[in-house]
């Protein structure tokens, strides 16, 4: 009989780096699903995004190249990089689900030519939508992302 080696499922071999590795990376995939999103419904689906979408891809589109450059090998100093873009494109996102929902007043539209940012493209279930939609995939990066730099100072 031979002896077993440790198995990378088993807890005892996953360290924290490994984890926070797994963490970056999960974002990684949050970002290029979201990008490939944004791509097939401006692309495929032919909608025009508004000024607030432009603006959130270009926080999100670089996250799908940046991340992984800190993936292979991993550098724990990745979150230090990425998190200003996903914290921008969090911020852009919040307010735009708000001009939605109808919280901020017609005044502060930011979209005076074009796509109105107000104006819902597609609408799932009765209320998701494309801005909910980026805000949900911001949040999501902002949660991986600290739980990453939480896991790699252990």
């Amino acid at each position: 009989m031979s002896a077993r080696a440790p198995l990378p499922t088993d807890n005892q071999a996953w360290g924290a780096s490994d984890t926070a590795w797994l963490l970056v990376f999960a974002c990684w995939l949050v970002a290029t699903l979201a990008t490939l999103g944004a791509l097939f419904f401006s692309e495929v689906m032919e909608l025009p995004p508004c000024v607030l979408c432009w603006y959130q891809r270009i926080a999100m589109f670089p996250l799908v190249i940046l991340l992984p450059m800190g993936l292979f090998p991993f550098d724990p100093r990745i979150v230090r990089y990425a998190f200003p873009l996903v914290l921008a494109g969090w911020g852009i996102s919040v307010f735009q689900v708000l001009l939605v929902a109808g919280v901020i007043p017609e005044a502060i539209r930011p979209c005076t030519k074009g796509v109105p940012c107000s104006e819902v493209q597609i609408e799932w279930l009765g209320f998701v939508n494309i801005p909910l939609l980026s805000f949900l995939a911001f949040s999501t990066m902002i949660a991986l992302l600290a739980a990453a730099q939480l896991r790699s100072k252990q």
